[in-house]
Order: C-alpha cells, then structure tokens, then sequence
C-alpha cells in the first residue's frame, strides 16, 4: 500500500509564498519522479513542476522564475516553493509520484489534493 501526503497549501496574499510538501509512503522500491499538478474550477489539471530521479526539472511556462521544485529522495519527499504567487495560480494543488511498487509495477499515485487561494 502507497500513500501519498500533501500538506502546505493555504490563503495567503498576491506577491506572498506558499511551500508544498509531499511524503510517499508505504511499499516503495524506485521512485522514478514527483510532481505538483494544478485544477482551477472549470479547468483541466494541469502540470505545474516535476523532478526526475536525478533532479532534473521541468516547470510549466507561468511559474517558471516564480516556483521551485525539490525533493529529497531518503525522505521519498517531494517540496514546492512558490512565490511571488498570483491570483491566477489559485488551484487545488495535487502531488504526483512515478513508483515502482511491490509486485514489480510501476504505478502513479496521487495525493489528495491541497487548496492553494491567493486572494487579497
């Protein structure tokens, strides 16, 4: 069994920032990857960041400069920094994770979801 648990979100102000944090837990052997997705009401989900394995890094075009990913991989641990926050990155905030699971699978998991509001 896999779980996987956000925590961080919050209102917070325009111009302010939030740290996300993810913890997988449970039957893990590899973890291939996290990232952050984001759903705004009426929209698709979409990626925000993911980290590989290896550290490399991806970040979606409006929060490039503005959003960090890391993870620490002893923890399975996986952060979002963001700042400068906008209106606009108002969204329910899930954590994804690429793992290979006992069994031999290699599955995704996903969080539950943390609401993320910037409002003044």
């Amino acid at each position: 069994q896999v779980q996987l648990v956000e925590s961080g979100g919050g209102l917070v102000q325009p111009g302010g920032s939030l740290r996300l944090s993810c913890a997988a837990s449970g039957s893990i052997f590899i973890n291939y990857g996290m990232g952050w997705y984001r759903q705004a009401p009426g929209k698709q989900r979409e990626l925000v960041a993911a980290i590989s394995m290896v550290g490399s890094t991806n970040y979606a075009d409006s929060v490039k400069g503005r959003f960090t990913i890391s993870r620490d991989n002893a923890k399975n641990t996986v952060y979002l920094q963001m700042n400068s926050l906008k209106p606009e990155d108002t969204a329910v905030y899930y954590c994804k994770a690429d793992l290979l699971v006992l069994g031999g699978r290699r599955v995704d998991y996903w969080g539950q979801g943390t609401q993320v509001t910037v409002s003044s």
